[in-house]
């Protein structure tokens, strides 16, 4: 009995072994082939504002015939149309094969970026498009939230919060982060008690939070 037990455990040792080292079909640690195709990661399809970089790199995967991300490829970007730059110009894949580039819209409400590396039938392409910035934003203070939580505004415009809610709740604005120097802090108020403004010039993401009411926070991000 001993020895059918040894067996079967040796057994079972050889068919775990076989699957680590690839066996069973899963493909195991076999190096992925050259690469074959580029799969869009991410970036693509944005909306956001002329002459800014978009919030969002764009990325690609580089995969072989199977599917496999192949690393170590070189992928060149190009605008194909609509102005704006990209920034590397070439990336390479990492160990996931994927590649990056940022990507800034130019002035054209539609903007394409091609991606490819050498070999490649056909580029991938991301379709971006771009509109002018809002000079101004409206935000209300209600209980306990801001609405909506990220406002963006155009260089020198004001955004304006609104005291809403409960005249019983006490709220204000505190700028946490950004550019400094950051404008000025909003005074406590109730609700229905007013407003306050900031007119911000420095391109950036400022942060700022109620501190009355912990994870009470929104932004403003200020674009060219």
């Amino acid at each position: 009995m001993a020895v059918v037990r040894w067996t079967w455990l040796h057994t079972l040792g050889v068919g775990l072994l076989a699957l680590a080292c690839g066996g069973g079909g899963g493909g195991g640690t076999t190096p992925p082939g050259p690469p074959a195709d580029l799969v869009k990661s991410a970036g693509d399809g944005q909306n956001w504002y002329f002459n800014n970089p978009l919030p969002t790199a764009l990325s690609v995967t580089a995969v072989d015939v199977d599917g496999r991300a192949v690393p170590s490829v070189v992928i060149t970007w190009a605008v194909a149309s609509g102005g704006g730059t990209v920034t590397p110009t070439q990336s390479t894949t990492n160990a996931n094969g994927v590649a990056t580039t940022t990507d800034s819209v130019g002035g054209s409400t539609i903007q394409i970026v091609s991606a490819t590396f050498t070999g490649l039938a056909g580029p991938v392409s991301f379709t971006e498009h771009a509109t002018t910035a809002p000079t101004s934003a409206a935000v209300s203070v209600n209980d306990n939230v801001f609405s909506p939580a990220s406002a963006v505004i155009k260089t020198g415009g004001t955004v304006t919060w609104t005291w809403a809610g409960s005249p019983l709740v006490i709220h204000n604005v505190t700028y946490t982060g950004g550019p400094t120097p950051r404008p000025a802090n909003g005074p406590n108020k109730a609700g229905g008690s007013g407003t306050f403004q900031s007119t911000i010039t420095t391109v950036g993401k400022y942060d700022y939070t109620c501190t009355n009411h912990a994870g009470m926070n929104g932004t403003v991000t200020v674009v060219n």
